[in-house]
């Protein structure tokens, strides 16, 4: 027995098991602040939008970054040219007071970002710095509409608001109670009024590919025409 034992291998010592502790799950909610949304506006602003709406994936993580309420939606078209891809549904905008009259509007995803950097960076700032008092309400037209340029006048092509990458701003509502349109102010208004409505369409040429105003045609004597398209064009 005692030749067995002094024979035989060693047994490894028993050791406890190690603990195992849960891992943290990983964080990934977006940033309070976006990127490109909360930059101020400068000669890059149009690119940057174009660039940074080329992939609607990356279109929406923009807006989500900066708490822009935004609801893709499925592609459609039809034969006669009106549609809307890589589109959705714009809602509020947590990161401001302000809300669009009425809301919920449908259209590209570009035209949404685009708009979200015009409202953050000029409309409600120039508001505040020239008339004194903050946007509560941004109030416009809309943005899908099936029909040609002019709304069907004597042009034949198609309007950008055929596939939803437009809209139309009529003007907006203060907290103190005024509202400052674009019909009745233009030509209408007091000093800072016009200042106002200039420094807004001046700033949005900046960021949209076309912007009209009233000095472009009777057409458009009491809207803004926001056109988020890969264009050229302001007046």
């Amino acid at each position: 027995m005692l030749l067995l034992a002094s024979c035989s291998p060693m047994l490894p010592e028993r050791r406890p098991a190690p603990t195992r502790y849960p891992t943290a799950p990983s964080r990934t909610e977006a940033p309070l602040v976006g990127n490109l949304v909360d930059q101020s506006i400068d000669a890059g602003s149009r690119a940057a939008v174009i660039r940074e709406s080329a992939e609607l994936s990356q279109c929406i993580a923009q807006l989500t970054a900066a708490r822009v309420t935004f609801r893709p939606v499925p592609d459609r078209g039809d034969p006669q040219g009106c549609g809307l891809v890589s589109g959705g549904v714009l809602g509020p905008d947590m990161g401001t007071v302000a809300r669009m009259a009425p809301g919920d509007v449908e259209m590209t995803c570009r035209t949404a970002l685009a708009l979200s950097v015009w409202r953050r960076q000029s409309l409600e700032p120039a508001a505040r710095e020239i008339l004194g008092s903050d946007v509560v309400q941004v109030d416009h037209m809309g943005a899908y509409a099936c029909r040609n340029v002019n709304n069907g006048g004597v042009s034949t092509r198609i309007s950008a608001h055929s596939q939803a990458a437009a809209l139309d701003f009529a003007g907006v509502r203060l907290r103190d109670g005024r509202r400052i349109s674009v019909k009745d102010r233009w030509f209408g208004g007091d000093e800072a009024e016009q200042r106002f409505l200039r420094r807004i369409r001046d700033d949005a040429c900046r960021i949209f590919g076309t912007t009209l105003s009233p000095d472009y045609n009777a057409v458009h004597a009491d809207h803004l025409h926001l056109e988020a398209t890969d264009t050229r064009f302001c007046r």
